[in-house]
């Protein structure tokens, strides 16, 4: 069964880059949200992880900030 899998990032992060081309090289479908754009995302970014860094992966309800390749892969359940 597909998790529920969302993404915080800016147009110019490389680690965002980074998670949505994992995402994509396995096939894992996200929903994004631009918190560079998007103020009220970003407000809930930062009260969901009290800091402003991104990216912040939220898989299931759980919420990772940064790209952890391997922490991402076991929440995937793709190890």
């Amino acid at each position: 069964m597909q998790k529920k899998v969302e993404i915080y990032s800016t147009p110019t992060c490389h680690y965002c880059h980074m998670a949505k081309d994992f995402f994509g090289e396995n096939g894992i479908a996200y929903t994004e949200y631009d918190v560079a754009s998007d103020l009220a995302k970003r407000k809930e970014m930062v009260n969901l992880t009290n800091q402003m860094g991104v990216p912040v992966i939220v898989i299931d309800g759980d919420w990772i900030v940064g790209f952890n390749k391997t922490t991402i892969a076991k929440k995937l359940g793709l190890i």
